[in-house]
């Protein structure tokens, strides 16, 4: 059982985060892969919202995943995080995560497979144990997560604007991971339609405690809000509203997509 400390800043809700009429994800159980902080922390805070009961896991803040359970559970949800390391092929942690979710609060009807990790380096050298990593990580846990969980309504991956275009600062190997997510998501959606719906969402710059830990961050931020037409950066709630619509019978004919959410940073790359 996780600690119960103070509120988190980034996870604490607000008057629009509260039980609202209706809550279209009432009933439903939701997984959010890296689901504590950032981009994963803001798509599980609108979930909740939106009344689905919602399990997160974490890779190394145990704080933090305590303070987003009771951050959600504030939002008159049921609410558990576990611990999870998807990074290892040969591992059966994604089948596990899904009997954990489907003993603490049900079959997931919902599932966000954000979670990623991996090296930043120079593609010529990475080594076999870097590109497991990063495929492990970004695209056959989404593959392994869904074929565990039968039951699922709608699937969301979280991908990368360098899935289409060449970011700086050796991001290649990440960037063929997220390549490889997206080509399953268009697959996957093929495959379970008509009974689950399948969707990535690209988000832009967003400003987390990840994107932070680069050591060229500064400049990027500064580079990035100067040429964002919507004159600011992607937050999470932002993201989290789109995943909310992307995952709810609103977006019922649409499947198979990657949806870019950047305030048109893109468009001037």
């Amino acid at each position: 059982m996780l600690p119960r400390p103070g509120r988190s800043p980034e996870l604490t809700p607000t008057p629009s985060d509260g039980p609202s009429e209706p809550r279209p994800f009432a009933g439903q159980v939701a997984l959010v892969t890296g689901g504590t902080k950032g981009i994963g922390g803001g798509i599980a805070r609108r979930l909740a919202a939106d009344g689905a009961d919602v399990a997160v896991t974490y890779l190394r803040d145990r704080e933090a995943a305590a303070h987003t359970v009771t951050a959600l559970e504030k939002l008159g949800v049921r609410a558990v995080a576990r611990r999870a390391f998807f990074g290892d092929p040969d591992s059966d942690v994604p089948a596990a995560v899904i009997d954990w979710v489907t003993a603490e609060l049900g079959a997931p009807t919902l599932l966000v497979s954000n979670a990623g990790t991996g090296v930043e380096r120079s593609l010529t050298q990475t080594r076999r144990s870097h590109w497991d990593w990063a495929v492990e990580t970004h695209a056959r846990t989404l593959l392994r997560l869904v074929q565990a969980a039968p039951g699922l309504r709608a699937v969301l991956a979280v991908s990368s604007l360098g899935a289409r275009r060449v970011l700086p600062h050796a991001y290649g190997l990440l960037a063929a991971a997220k390549c490889a997510q997206e080509s399953l998501v268009r697959y996957l959606a093929v495959e379970l339609a008509p009974h689950c719906r399948v969707n990535a969402v690209t988000p832009g710059l967003v400003d987390t405690d990840a994107a932070r830990g680069f050591p060229w961050h500064a400049e990027l931020f500064e580079t990035a809000l100067g040429r964002t037409p919507a004159g600011r950066l992607t937050r999470p709630e932002d993201v989290g509203a789109l995943a909310a619509f992307l995952l709810s019978g609103q977006a019922e004919m649409i499947t198979g997509q990657t949806v870019v959410i950047d305030g048109g940073y893109s468009l001037l790359m």
